[in-house]
């Protein structure tokens, strides 16, 4: 059993027992939260599509972690003008751990 969701303007394509990494949610470490957005399911044997989600499904989770990801360099260059740039950033996430899927 797997499903496709869709949380923060990105899709995880989801079954019981994987771990994901969303942007930074407001919730507690330890606690279960609920993505509603579903936009398939399937079993292996039948296939929701959503229009655009599946109606009666939602995927629970456990938040294991917030954190901060490793950092990216960003680093500008102009050849032979003497100009260069370098910036980094570290994004915010939260860790999930996929409990249920309930259909």
């Amino acid at each position: 059993m797997y499903a496709i969701i869709k949380q923060g303007g990105r899709q995880y394509k989801v079954a019981p027992g994987t771990t994901i990494r969303v942007d930074r949610l407001q919730a507690e470490v330890g606690g279960e939260i609920t993505l509603s957005e579903v936009l398939f399911w399937s079993d292996g044997e039948t296939i929701k599509v959503g229009d655009p989600t599946v109606n009666g499904t939602a995927v629970k989770a456990t938040v294991l972690l917030h954190d901060r990801a490793k950092k990216i360099m960003i680093f500008k260059k102009k050849r032979r003008k003497g100009y260069h740039k370098a910036q980094g950033h570290r994004q915010d996430y939260t860790a999930l751990k996929i409990t249920v899927i309930e259909a």
